[in-house]
């Protein structure tokens, strides 16, 4: 059993103390663990209880991915951790995505320079560039003189719920199990699955099959609280999108009026 001491020192039975690293906030399934996750504390060893499955730093947290839901002031140890989320089992991910009401869930492609490196995790905020050229926006197709190309933000604060699969084959945070097969490495997520309304959905459809797509991660500092339910009066259900076309994704975003 672990005491957590009060802030100040000692500890809560005025044996030893040790430090360890402890839940900052509630940490869900299946997140990859940021420092801004976690703090350190001091505990005083109860009984038989042993610090072999704690940390005493927070860098040695960071990364890796929560195999359960880790509940605030929780002291982290190995068996809540993995090091690869293909060793976390399938079954026992949510039954359902964590969609705020009036969002929708949608996938999209990325890679090694489209997506940051492979930086983005789960919890983390992207937002999307969109690179077109501007003959896509002409009723004829066609355009006079050098052609023109025009690169947009599009898309900020859009919130990540979710990693498509990477080839990986990495230990438990414990060090024992088996592996997920292959060599000791980890590859480049293939997918990303965001949290948008259906409207915003019809329009990154629209920029995925016409324009070329990079995504830039924020800051964690800049990021926003997750949403809650769907503010947006112009699409507050599914059923209030209604298709986009080039004129209307202009309109929108004005790219021949720069």
């Amino acid at each position: 059993m672990f005491f957590i001491s009060s802030l100040g020192g000692g500890g809560a039975i005025g044996g030893p103390t040790n430090t360890v690293v402890i839940a900052k906030q509630a940490i869900p399934l299946r997140h990859q663990i940021t420092s801004d996750d976690l703090e350190t504390a001091k505990i005083s060893v109860n009984g038989n209880a042993t610090l072999a499955t704690t940390y005493a730093s927070k860098a040695d947290v960071v990364n890796l991915i929560s195999e359960l839901n880790i509940s605030k002031g929780a002291v982290i140890t190995s068996d809540m951790l993995a090091k690869d989320i293909t060793l976390v089992p399938a079954g026992s991910a949510p039954a359902y995505l964590p969609l705020a009401k009036g969002y929708v869930a949608m996938t999209i492609p990325t890679g090694e320079q489209q997506g940051v490196a492979g930086h983005i995790s789960v919890g983390d905020y992207i937002t999307v560039i969109a690179s077109a050229s501007l003959t896509i926006f002409n009723a004829t197709g066609q355009q006079t003189g050098p052609v023109k190309v025009v690169s947009k933000t599009v898309f900020t604060d859009l919130r990540i719920i979710g990693l498509g699969p990477a080839a990986a084959g990495v230990q438990p945070a414990s060090g024992g199990g088996a592996t997920s097969g292959g060599g000791a490495t980890s590859g480049i997520t293939s997918s990303l699955t965001i949290e948008v309304t259906q409207c915003d959905a019809e329009f990154l459809t629209w920029f995925l099959g016409n324009t070329t797509i990079r995504y830039t991660l924020e800051s964690y500092k800049d990021y926003k609280t997750a949403p809650t339910d769907n503010q947006d009066t112009t699409c507050a259900t599914v059923a209030a999108a209604g298709g986009v076309t080039q004129k209307q994704v202009d309109n929108k975003y004005h790219f021949t009026s720069l």
